[in-house]
Formats: structure tokens, sequence, C-alpha cells
């Protein structure tokens, strides 16, 4: 029978310290030669990974290392806008000051000699008035309906009277209050006429500003008018000239843009106006 441990003597019990730690040695040591290995096929598998995601470059998102660089980028963004704002100043002052020159203000004081002619400027001065009428309304009951056309004013009867003041030698116009420009166009729509897109019922009114005795010279003269006075007088028109020593118009304040026909497209009505 084996003898307690109290009771061995010391050579013994150092004996069988020494072997029960050379068989915990043992046991550690077989489990450190599994381990070990483990471990670093997991740190390759890591590194692997880590290039393959980052292709090459730093995987950290911008620490506190890439501070300074990401001002010194923003600086430099600043700093181009800045010299950007500062050459955009510089020619709106250059264009300002060229404003001021001599060649800008020659083109203003073209553009206002014209506006005169252009009828965009208020006038006034010594002129004619002419005035259509249509025939009464018992009149235009009385005959045939064929033949009530006859006792209308139309836009051409307008139009002779117009033309016929310009070539006499008128400065300026107006029809029913409304100045007389370049694009100005007279149309009849029904029973009135239409001028810069407003309806207007007889009596129709004609008026010039120029030379007085020329502007009716040119109205005697004109063979349609000499119709017109004819037709008149048959069908009971009216017809009307009066002298001013002083007329005065408005400036015209309507749109001065053309408008034109132009070939009709797919989903466009033919003759549509631009």
């Amino acid at each position: 029978m084996a003898e307690a441990p109290h009771r061995q003597s010391w050579p013994a019990r150092i004996g069988a310290a020494v072997r029960a730690r050379l068989a915990g040695y043992g046991r550690r040591s077989r489990t450190w030669r599994v381990l070990a290995p483990t471990a670093f096929l997991l740190a390759g598998l890591l590194f692997v990974a880590s290039a393959v995601s980052s292709a090459g470059t730093d995987l950290r998102a911008g620490g506190f290392t890439d501070l300074d660089g990401l001002a010194n980028n923003e600086r430099r963004t600043v700093e181009g806008l800045r010299a950007q704002a500062a050459s955009l100043n510089t020619e709106v002052n250059t264009l300002s000051t060229r404003l001021g020159t001599d060649t800008p203000a020659k083109l203003r004081q073209q553009v206002a000699g014209l506006r005169r002619p252009a009828g965009l400027d208020p006038v006034h001065g010594p002129g004619v008035t002419i005035t259509l009428d249509d025939a009464p309304r018992s009149e235009q009951e009385a005959v045939d309906p064929s033949r009530v056309s006859n006792l209308l004013v139309h836009q051409q009867d307008i139009q002779a009277v117009a033309n016929a003041l310009w070539a006499g030698g008128a400065e300026a116009m107006t029809i029913q209050g409304q100045r007389v420009v370049a694009t100005t166009g007279i149309k009849c729509v029904g029973n009135s006429v239409v001028l810069h897109d407003v309806p207007y019922a007889p009596p129709y009114t004609i008026s010039a500003i120029g030379p007085a005795d020329q502007m009716l010279a040119s109205v005697d003269a004109t063979p349609y008018i000499d119709i017109y006075l004819q037709v008149a007088q048959e069908f009971h028109l009216g017809w009307d000239v009066t002298t001013a020593d002083n007329l005065t118009f408005p400036g015209f304040t309507g749109s001065t843009d053309l408008r034109y026909a132009r070939p009709a497209t797919s989903g466009q009505p033919a003759g549509a106006a631009n």
C-alpha cells in the first residue's frame, strides 16, 4: 500500500511534483501546437482579403492623419473660386466702364432718334382727320341683303385713306386713336374692323399730322377714294374731313415684333402666323 502524501519523504515528494509538472506541460504543448497554426492561417486569410478589397489603396476612411490633406484641398478650392470671382468682377467693371464711352452713347442717340419715326414717341402738330361710317341702319334694312355690303365701310376703304395720307406727307397717324406703325394691320372681321387685335365698330376715324394741303390733295387724287365717294353718295355712307392746327398722338406701346406666315408642319394648320 502506498504511503499517504504527508508521510512521504522529501525526495519522494519532489519526484512526484516534477512528474506532475511534466505531465501538464505535455498537455499544454499539444494544445499550443494545434492553436498556433490555426491562428497563423486565419491571420493570413485576413491579410489576403484586405489586399484584395483595398486594391492597393488605404482602407482607412480619412482618419485624423488625413485632416491636413483635406484642409489643404478645401483651401485650394476656395482660392480658385475667389480667383474666378475676382476675374468676373474685373470683367464686369470693364464692361461698365465701356458703357460710358462715346460709342455706346452714339448708339443710344441713334436709337433715340429712331423712336419718333417708328411711332414710339408722342407727337403733336397740325393735321387732318377723315371719318368714314356705314350707311344708316334704316338704309341697310331697306336694300336687298345681297347689296348690304355696299353700305358698309371695309378695311380696303380705311387702307386707301391711310395710304393717301402717307403719300401726301403724313408724319404720324392714328386710326381709332391707336398709333399706326410699320407693323399695324387693318382687317375686317364680321361687321367690325380689327386694329392691333382690337375690334372697332364704325365710325372709323383716321387722323394724320403733317401738311394738310398736300395730304388732302393726295386724297383727292386717289382713284379708289373717288369710287368710294361715288358709292358713299349713292348709299349714304359717311365721309367727313376736318383740319386742325394741333393734333396730339400718343406713342405706340404695343409689340413691334413682326408676324409672318410659315410653312405648316405636322400638327399645325396651314397658314399659321408667327
